[in-house]
């Protein structure tokens, strides 16, 4: 199964969600990748801490070569690094990337990211981080992609924006991939005594999105866990906030499991 992380609005969590479930995976058996797509390189450091600046192939060396065609280039595997977490991996990324967006645009390389992870062999799920935007690695992403999380965080601006993200989402599936589903909307930093939140909320699934169960808390556990670089699996088991993340994987997997069947 791949996943992508994916809201056109920044601060929403994308780096956060995709590494603590992929981290939930892991920890559960699964040999996990994450690749993260955004200079910005939030992921990356969360799953490497500091060893993410002597990280020599990264995502832009990758594409470096979809760019500048090679006819031996290295294998994606190249690129991936082991995370101090067992069975946790990391397609890393930095700053660099931004660079080669608008050239990799150019040149329409937007299937090159779904060849190289469909080759791929040895892993159960691969999780996509993508930056706040819609271009080259983003579309990349959602191309590759069978399913799409969207954070949402309950505020008037990020609601308006849901309704444009969903409609991009679903341009991408009639032109590039007819597979990809959203598989749900994941509500972060939830604060359960605020009307508003709740509100919002209960609009959006009385009007039909699909809006997970499992939401997710605000708790300063959270930076606790950027800046230690531990998923929160591995910072705090117990912590409230990691067992909502147990939750939203376990709901991820039931709703996968049933559209499965029913597909058989």
């Amino acid at each position: 199964m791949k996943r992508v992380v994916f809201n056109q609005k920044g601060g929403v969590g994308k780096s956060t969600i995709a590494c603590n479930l992929a981290a939930v995976a892991a920890a559960r058996g699964k040999r996990t990748l994450v690749v993260d797509l955004d200079p910005q390189a939030n992921s990356t450091r969360y799953l490497l801490g500091t060893a993410a600046d002597g990280i020599e192939n990264t995502a832009t060396g990758f594409f470096d070569q979809v760019l500048n065609f090679k006819l031996r280039p290295k294998p994606t595997e190249d690129f991936i690094a082991a995370t101090p977490f067992a069975n946790l991996f990391v397609l890393p990324a930095d700053a660099a990337l931004e660079e080669l967006q608008a050239k990799l645009e150019s040149r329409y390389k937007i299937y090159k990211l779904r060849e190289a992870l469909d080759s791929l062999a040895g892993f159960d799920e691969i999780w996509i981080d993508t930056p706040p935007a819609l271009h080259f690695y983003t579309r990349s992403a959602l191309i590759a992609a069978d399913a799409c999380l969207i954070p949402f965080d309950c505020d008037d601006f990020a609601r308006r924006a849901l309704y444009t993200l969903i409609d991009n989402v679903a341009e991408i599936r009639a032109d590039h991939n007819e597979a990809l589903v959203v598989e749900g909307i994941v509500v972060n930093q939830f604060q359960p005594r605020a009307n508003l939140p709740q509100q919002i909320v209960a609009e959006l699934r009385a009007e039909g999105l699909p809006v997970l169960r499992t939401m997710l808390s605000a708790s300063v556990k959270i930076k606790e866990s950027h800046q230690q670089a531990k998923p929160m699996v591995h910072l705090d088991r117990g912590h409230k906030v990691a067992q909502e993340f147990a939750a939203l994987y376990d709901e991820l997997e039931a709703a996968a499991r049933a559209a499965a069947k029913k597909r058989a």
